[in-house]
């Protein structure tokens, strides 16, 4: 292992880059991978690497590999130095973070933790889990990798590292437990989109003076014999052997959605816009 140089001028200044790279045995012959790119290091970064990196022969014995054309020694003592071995050094239970961290950024940005936290987490609730942190998840699902509830607990959260971040214990979450949130968070429909519209506004200067609206259809499997909203119609999906639910949805110029509603799957679709109508004066 070794270290390579890699000059680069930029504004009329030379700049130094280092890689770290390994010499390997192919069936071709030796051959020199990059394991990663270090940038510019300074000498104290170079005189960590130095007492850092140690590369172990066969016996057992560690020598120290001088990677670095540089003259400068790091103390014995520097507490802020470790040794590697890096034939011990292996990967364990790799997840997911980014794009979990980025999606609990926006939520935060958009107040909804407070907003919740305020809704969901009285004092009255004791629960394992509280209700807020469920809804942050679900959220974050459908915009890293939109799926069931029973995908989300067997395959998605597992791969993730939110249970750290939203401080969710171990085995806590399943996909009743995200069901039963779901249905809490159902009757703040109409506070959860004035809050929206309200942070987004303030968020984005979004304007409001012109809307749009569509319709679509949602199939469903079985019966839906309990709810009266399942009816056969017009299917947008090509179901027309399954009972189905209208939905509507309106957004702003922007694409930003200002509201749903649902209707009787039967609902023929002129019949909806006096409803959405009435419905956007009220709000």
């Amino acid at each position: 292992m070794f270290l390579r140089r890699h000059s680069r001028s930029k504004d009329g200044k030379a700049h130094a880059y280092w890689s770290l790279v390994e010499t390997v045995r192919t069936v071709d012959g030796p051959r020199q991978r990059t394991l990663c790119y270090l940038g510019e290091l300074n000498d104290s970064a170079q005189a960590r690497w130095l007492k850092t990196i140690e590369v172990f022969n066969a016996q057992g014995e560690s020598r120290q590999l001088k990677l670095f054309p540089s003259d400068i020694e790091p103390p014995d003592d520097d507490t802020a130095v470790a040794c590697v071995r890096l034939d011990q050094v292996r990967l364990e239970r790799s997840r997911r973070f980014g794009d979990s961290f980025l999606g609990l950024e926006l939520w935060k940005r958009l107040e909804l933790d407070r907003f919740w936290e305020a809704l969901l987490d009285g004092p009255e609730e004791a629960v394992e889990v509280p209700w807020s942190r469920i809804a942050a998840l679900l959220a974050i699902n459908r915009l890293c990798a939109p799926g069931s509830e029973l995908a989300i607990e067997e395959r998605w959260y597992p791969s993730t590292a939110l249970d750290d971040l939203l401080g969710i214990a171990a085995g806590k979450i399943n996909d009743t437990r995200l069901y039963r949130c779901l249905d809490r968070l159902l009757p703040h429909k109409t506070q959860l989109e004035r809050h929206l519209r309200h942070r987004y506004g303030e968020l984005f200067a979004a304007e409001f003076d012109v809307l749009l609206y569509d319709l679509t259809s949602s199939s469903v499997e079985g019966a839906a014999e309990k709810d009266p909203m399942m009816r056969r119609g017009y299917s947008r999906d090509h179901r027309p052997d399954c009972k189905q639910v209208v939905i509507a949805l309106i957004v702003n110029g922007e694409g930003f959605p200002l509201r749903y509603e649902t209707f009787d799957g039967n609902r023929a679709d002129v019949t909806t816009l006096e409803a959405v109508l009435r419905m956007v004066e009220r709000k």
